[in-house]
């Protein structure tokens, strides 16, 4: 029987892959509200000080989780490959190596939590009052990065195990359980007990580990109905030395390519500051609606990751092929829709997120160069996937640097000459080139998909 998006129907894969991908949408649209409800509870119960440290204390976790996206990333391509070759134990190995590289990180970042409290106050340069506030919320919240770390582990293996609507919806459950929970708990300890920010980090640490226990059990379950006679934990195997170099190098790689990124919306972001606060507060503005529709996107890639893993793992190269294909048309389509749709509506979206007319008539008048950047989108996001899947991820990092290199390249002449239209315009390219340096790798990567047999 044909796995899941790679049915050799056309209309039944595209059919399967839409099925896979939008739980895994309202999964990415519901992680900000995490944030939102944190906001939500001190910006009625505390004070302005209090609702200016929960700002800068979601802003510094945000940029440490960020960059360590690679646990997910890094976690579905060997859960997906294992998954393909049916190898049983190499799957559960694979997923207890990845909760042992997220427990390293974390015990790192729990050693070395004053450095990192310190330098992020002193380059975000807040008031006293504020500095003091978000330094106490810090080293509470900072105790919920190991069980942070564990969930982004669990969610790759639930991506990675395959494109079934049911496990990607207990996906959703998972981040509907976190927020629900946190919720909770921010009003008990924030507004009842009246703790102010440290309450609320507080109720977002015991919501973690709460949702960890939770997604742990969850997943056991899962990967124990695949093999029940297997046991879930195998020490030898897991600590083989050959496959811990091959995870610390995939998660290194994929860190790498993630601060690289990172690097590049920083650099725009600063280039922008240049013309001024009004342009700086309207590209901020068209970057939340880039994070929306990379929701979307996001979703697409997801499901490739797994397919593309899974195809590997079998060594058919036909089941790859049609993985790339049906799971591309659907991104392009959509990114197609959603650029005409900011074509057509910045200036209303613009409306809805600012009621300042200076802004939104510049976020306005970038709408074309917007909507060539997400039409475009797509076939970065799509082979960011498929690289990702396939474990593929010096490739990865090597195409993310020389893409930062083109934007670097661009965007100092463009800029100069032609200001934030020319700013954006580099930004278009950095995207095209993200998707062209990837792109010229993947007849390569194509030729690695052989049988095991062939490879052994």
């Amino acid at each position: 029987m044909s796995q899941p998006g790679l049915s050799p129907s056309p209309w039944t894969a595209r059919r399967e892959v839409l099925r896979a991908a939008w739980p895994i949408i309202l999964a990415n649209a519901s992680t900000p509200l995490l944030g939102l409800a944190d906001t939500l509870v001190i910006g009625h119960q505390g004070s302005v000080e209090e609702l200016g440290a929960i700002a800068l204390g979601a802003l510094i976790f945000n940029f440490v989780y960020w960059g360590f996206g690679f646990l997910r990333m890094g976690t579905t391509g060997f859960v997906a490959q294992a998954a393909g070759r049916r190898d049983e134990p190499e799957l559960r190995a694979s997923v207890v190596r990845a909760l042992l590289v997220a427990a390293c990180v974390a015990g790192c970042l729990l050693v070395l939590q004053r450095p990192i409290a310190s330098l992020s106050l002193e380059l975000l340069q807040a008031s006293p009052t504020v500095e003091a506030t978000t330094d106490a919320y810090f080293r509470i919240r900072i105790w919920g990065a190991p069980a942070s770390l564990g969930l982004f582990c669990l969610m790759g293996c639930l991506i990675g195990l395959g494109a079934s609507r049911e496990l990607l919806l207990l996906q959703l459950l998972l981040q509907l359980l976190l927020n629900g929970s946190n919720i909770a708990l921010d009003v008990l300890f924030a507004g009842v007990y009246d703790l102010g920010a440290q309450g609320v980090a507080l109720g977002t640490v015991l919501a973690t580990w709460l949702s960890l226990l939770w997604g742990l059990r969850m997943v056991a379950a899962r990967v124990r109905a695949r093999a029940p006679e297997l046991p879930l934990f195998d020490g030898p195997r897991v600590l083989c030395m050959s496959a811990l170099r091959a995870t610390f190098a995939a998660n290194t790689d994929i860190m790498l390519r993630t601060i690289l990124l990172l690097a590049g919306f920083a650099w725009f972001t600063n280039l922008g500051a240049r013309f001024g606060d009004a342009v700086l507060a309207a590209n901020h503005l068209l970057l939340q609606l880039v994070s929306f529709c990379a929701f979307f996107l996001d979703g697409f890639a997801h499901v490739a990751e797994s397919l593309v893993g899974q195809a590997k793992g079998t060594g058919q190269q036909v089941l790859f092929d049609r993985a790339v294909r049906r799971t591309s048309e659907l991104a392009v389509a959509t990114g197609l829709a959603l650029a005409l749709a900011a074509l057509c509506l910045t200036g209303t979206l613009a409306g809805l997120l600012t009621d300042l007319p200076a802004i939104r008539t510049l976020a306005e008048d970038r709408n074309l160069e917007l909507s060539v950047y997400i039409a475009l989108s797509p076939w970065a996001f799509q082979l960011d996937g498929i690289f990702i899947g396939t474990t593929h991820t010096r490739a990865l990092r090597n195409a993310a640097g020389a893409a930062l290199l083109v934007f670097l390249v661009l965007s100092l002449p463009l800029a100069g000459s032609y200001g934030n239209t020319g700013l954006w315009w580099a930004f278009v390219g950095y995207v095209l080139a993200r998707g062209f340096f990837l792109a010229i790798l993947l007849p390569g990567l194509r030729r690695t998909v052989v049988q095991p047999a062939a490879a052994a």
